[in-house]
């Protein structure tokens, strides 16, 4: 007899390289990316429903986590997966933990897979299982490597004739370039166009409070992430007006509901892999709805597959509490969905095709890593 017609009978997973579409792509402490390997993983019904989630790790200096960490964690609780009902993800995520504590990232192409099997089985798009669907398209961002004060304004005017008006600037060396970069960027833009000076904890406290001190009164400008802990982001937070955005330091509800409590920042950015998955990340963004938190939705890279996850979060957000999105598929030059969903003029459409609402073509999938069946094969 075979299984339900809304259980996983099959996980497989694939490495998918991913390549940076503007060359080389430079952050704080000279970390540099060209390309990347993506994990994709791919949930089946005994009936031939497939659904498909992703998670790539933005290296392995960036946060705890690496492409092969993600693999050695999703080996670990395949067999936690297979047999489990797409259609009680809560129930999913709890077999997951009960065989592998931690590894949230890695557990996420899971989640975002289980949720891509529900919306089919249920024929509803992902948005409507978020909360319901907000709005049709969202503001999406674009990050600027870090680079010369000139370089970084051709960047940004570039992508401002395509239409974007949020943009997200790479800072983290000596406080005083850094100031360069963001007063260049400021000049160069206008009313309509917001820039974040993001440090992705590169700064020590001495150079961040330097640097807010000399930005202070900047129009336009937030900081986010200046230093590596919350105790050194929150001593530059006390120290400035700017408006703060938290980002690597926001791991889970525990450090959500921390920073809001002591009035650390105004806003984060919800990383969809980083706490875990779409489920738990809708119950941060909900908080942060409720308390008046601003959102910037996204998560560490990816391609279609999570630039359709961060669509259906941030579709399903309200359009107050969002500052932005990114679709992390314009800032690659592979694609397993047609380049879907696709950006045009500094928005990005939220599919309302069932499931994520992109249509995987399988060729393009790498190789396969591994599977698991339900008969334990």
């Amino acid at each position: 007899m075979g299984l339900p017609a809304d259980r996983v009978d099959r996980m497989e997973v694939y490495s998918c390289p991913l390549t940076y579409a503007h060359g080389t792509y430079v952050m704080s402490a000279n970390r540099t990316i060209t390309t990347l390997e993506s994990t994709v993983v791919v949930l089946r019904t005994a009936d031939g429903v497939s659904g498909y989630g992703e998670v790539c790790p933005l290296g392995s200096t960036y946060l705890p986590s690496s492409a092969a960490g993600a693999r050695a964690a999703l080996r670990e609780v395949a067999r936690a997966v297979v047999g489990q009902s797409a259609t009680n993800i809560g129930k999913l995520h709890a077999s997951m933990d009960a065989a592998l504590a931690g590894h949230g990232y890695a557990k996420s192409a899971v989640d975002i897979a289980a949720f891509d099997l529900f919306g089919k089985l249920c024929g509803v798009p992902a948005c409507e299982l978020l909360g319901g669907r907000q709005m049709t398209q969202v503001p999406l961002y674009v990050a600027v490597p870090l680079r010369p004060p000139a370089e970084m304004v051709d960047f940004v005017l570039a992508e401002r004739a395509r239409g974007t008006h949020r943009f997200q600037l790479k800072v983290g060396t000596d406080a005083e370039t850094d100031v360069a970069r963001v007063r260049a960027v400021v000049e160069a833009t206008g009313e309509g166009d917001t820039i974040v000076a993001d440090a992705n904890g590169g700064w020590r406290l001495a150079e961040a409070v330097q640097a807010v001190g000399m930005l202070e009164g900047t129009p336009r400008l937030r900081i986010e992430q200046p230093c590596r802990s919350f105790e050194e982001c929150l001593q530059v937070r006390r120290r400035t007006s700017l408006p703060m955005v938290l980002d690597e330091v926001i791991t889970d509800m525990q450090a959500l509901l921390r920073a809001t409590g002591e009035r650390a920042a105004e806003g984060i950015n919800l990383k969809i892999s980083r706490v875990g998955g779409l489920l738990p990340a809708r119950v941060m963004r909900d908080v942060c709805v409720e308390l008046g938190v601003a959102l910037l939705i996204e998560d560490t890279w990816g391609g279609d597959l999570c630039s359709a996850a961060v669509a259906a979060l941030a579709g399903s957000t309200s359009p107050s509490a969002l500052w932005a999105a990114s679709f992390m598929n314009d800032w690659t030059l592979e694609h397993l969905a047609g380049y879907q969903p696709r950006s045009a003029g500094g928005w990005g459409p939220v599919p309302d095709g069932p499931g994520l609402g992109i249509e995987v073509d399988e060729d393009q999938l790498g190789e396969r890593l591994f599977e698991a069946h339900a008969d334990g094969a």
